[in-house]
């Protein structure tokens, strides 16, 4: 995960500190938390699923929480915190750093932007904007739209009405229409007895340029990664992106299709309208998912699918004729 733009880390931390109830070295210093793919010498991150593997051999983080059964693809110099509860305590630890990430609070930032600070943007009426924000040339940003802390937002973007934007980097030529609700907190949290343990949502949303949004999409922010939206892909109405999903460019996603979390869609990508997408998985290049389909398991490049569960165009049309 690149550098954190929205949310203020508390660290470092002593490992020892972090988990008291468990043998490490005293003088082991913790700066942050990242995912498997991005952390560092100084950082500690978590490995629960064997989709992870390869990276796991790899990494250079100082220490990782995993289980039993996967601390063995970790490199030797990684310190090892063994847990049953992997995402829980990545939770607990997520909330250490970044205290205020778990829930969207207010932003008391907000203000009537001030003209001379976006001399070539274009505000309609009761707009609000957060310190630090950054708008691009030839903008434009509708009536009753708030744009929150350290966004930023290319040249030539259009910003509907009713719009509500935190925690998000644009591109340039990005159109986003009236009502969507873009970088809040995702759908994240870990059961436990009796309550629900509020996972921090760290990351950003960041969307390519020439991409379209239509009215009412909402796109939640990353946890421990982004959630990313690639150049020249558009969305159409109503359209969900949950938390770290990663579309790549020159998609076609139509109405009230709904992305799960940390799902991977490849390039030139067409998906029909109420189409469900399950979590984890990756959809390769050039695939085509009909309408109404239910996509619970990888799809390979140049695919054509379609049904429940979503199975080859071909197959799916010979069932049905049946």
């Amino acid at each position: 995960m690149s550098k954190t733009l929205f949310f203020k880390n508390k660290g470092p931390f002593k490992l020892h500190k972090i988990f008291p109830k468990i043998k490490v070295a005293k003088d082991v210093s913790i700066n942050n938390i990242k995912n498997i793919f991005e952390a560092t010498n100084q950082d500690i991150t978590f490995l629960d699923s064997r989709n992870y593997l390869e990276i796991s051999k790899k990494t250079k983080a100082k220490a990782c929480i995993t289980t039993k059964k996967l601390a063995q693809y970790l490199p030797d110099q990684c310190i090892i915190i063994l847990t049953d509860k992997v995402l829980f305590e990545v939770a607990k630890v997520a909330k250490l750093f970044y205290p205020e990430a778990d829930i969207d609070y207010l932003d008391k930032t907000l203000k009537k932007p001030i003209n001379k600070n976006y001399p070539s943007v274009n505000f309609g009426n009761n707009v609000l904007v957060g310190k630090g924000v950054k708008i691009g040339k030839k903008s434009q940003v509708g009536n009753n739209t708030i744009i929150e802390s350290n966004v930023y937002i290319g040249k030539n973007c259009i910003i509907g009405s009713g719009v509500h934007l935190k925690n998000s980097v644009l591109g340039d030529n990005v159109v986003i229409q009236s009502g969507c609700k873009i970088g809040l907190k995702g759908f994240g949290f870990i059961p436990i007895q009796n309550q629900n343990f509020k996972f921090p949502h760290i990351g950003s949303v960041q969307i390519g340029s020439n991409v379209e949004i239509a009215a009412n999409c909402t796109i939640d922010r990353g946890s421990l990664d982004h959630t990313v939206i690639g150049d020249n892909t558009y969305l159409d109405n109503q359209v969900h992106v949950a938390h770290n999903v990663k579309i790549g460019k020159n998609c076609m996603i139509a109405g009230q299709v709904g992305f799960a979390g940390s799902t991977k869609v490849g390039n030139n990508v067409s998906i029909g309208g109420q189409a469900g997408i399950s979590g984890h998985l990756t959809i390769g290049n050039n695939v085509k998912i009909g309408g109404g389909s239910g996509v619970i398991k990888d799809i390979e490049d140049n695919s054509v699918v379609m049904g429940y569960p979503a199975i080859n165009f071909k197959e799916f049309i010979k069932s049905w004729r049946k």
